[in-house]
């Protein structure tokens, strides 16, 4: 089977400085990707997340160990044929338009939509307007905002068709709209059997989308998991409602009326119909081992 990413034993050291000692920024990380699924790489600042991502993307050279995409290694430039990367800041020429390098992609992949320039503009346009740049997109990128660049290099990964997309903070500067809009193309862009690679600082995003997530902490995979299996390993879980009284033991009250408690699984049904039986409104159950206490207990050393 050929897997979209296959990472074995993966080092990278920096040399030695003159005023510091060389830095291991990935100590032996092996790791694979299925094709069509989406993995979550997530981790504190620092811990080797960008290092591993400008390896796979050909940009620096790992000190020790391999990784391939589709089966060919990262060194060798088709191994980024398909290949769709958007970085934390993406670097855009600001004097060109959102149309002209959506284009300028098209060109560099070899993607032809057609034989007619009209159909290629078509289909840079189609993107842009998803995206919500409609309206700029023949204006020069000199001046947009943090959250429109961003959206123009999804745009444009997005655009030349690729069978796998690597994402570095891709939800980074945008508002909640547009941080909706974006997970929604995600998915999308998976049901269509598209493989991602994404880092996120916003874990409830990497939840939602993510069919498996790594941990990495100072340049080790401390985890992966699958969101099931992590809320498998937890017996107990969190219920909130809101409600005029206590009703049980144990509960904690939040601002705006609302009751929060933590509960064993096996008690769960009791709790919600000794809630209802009170007149609360039941707002959330979820287990209480997310995807953010996960990452905190391995940061904290857990």
């Amino acid at each position: 089977m050929t897997h979209a990413i296959d990472i074995h034993d993966l080092r990278k050291t920096y040399p030695r400085r003159w005023a510091s000692p060389p830095f291991e920024a990935l100590k032996g990380v092996s790791l694979t990707v299925a094709e069509g699924e989406v993995f979550g790489f997530i981790g504190p600042n620092g811990a080797g997340k960008s290092t591993l991502i400008k390896i796979l993307t050909g940009v620096m050279r790992p000190s020790q160990g391999n990784a391939a995409l589709f089966g060919v290694d990262v060194l060798n430039s088709a191994a980024r044929k398909g290949l769709g990367y958007v970085p934390e800041n993406p670097s855009l020429p600001d004097y060109l338009t959102p149309l002209e390098i959506l284009g300028m992609g098209l060109t560099l992949h070899k993607r032809q939509m057609g034989k007619q320039r009209a159909n290629q503009k078509a289909h840079c346009m189609q993107w842009l307007e998803r995206l919500g740049l409609g309206e700029v997109a023949n204006k020069t990128v000199r001046g947009f905002s943090k959250g429109m660049a961003q959206r123009t290099a999804l745009a444009h990964a997005l655009a030349v068709q690729p069978r796998l997309l690597i994402l570095d903070e891709p939800l980074s500067g945008l508002d909640p709209i547009g941080r909706r809009d974006v997970v929604d193309i995600l998915a999308d862009y998976r049901q269509q059997g598209g493989t991602i690679f994404l880092t996120s600082h916003v874990l409830h995003d990497v939840e939602r989308l993510a069919d498996r997530f790594g941990l990495i902490h100072k340049g080790e995979l401390r985890a992966v998991r699958s969101p099931a299996e992590l809320a498998g390993e937890d017996d107990r879980v969190l219920v909130r409602s809101q409600g005029a009284a206590v009703v049980l033991t144990g509960m904690q009250p939040e601002p705006g009326g609302r009751w929060v408690i933590e509960v064993p699984r096996t008690a769960l049904w009791p709790t919600l119909h000794a809630l209802e039986a009170a007149g609360h409104a039941v707002i959330e159950v979820k287990p209480t081992l997310s995807l953010e206490t996960a990452f905190m207990h391995v940061v904290q050393g857990g």
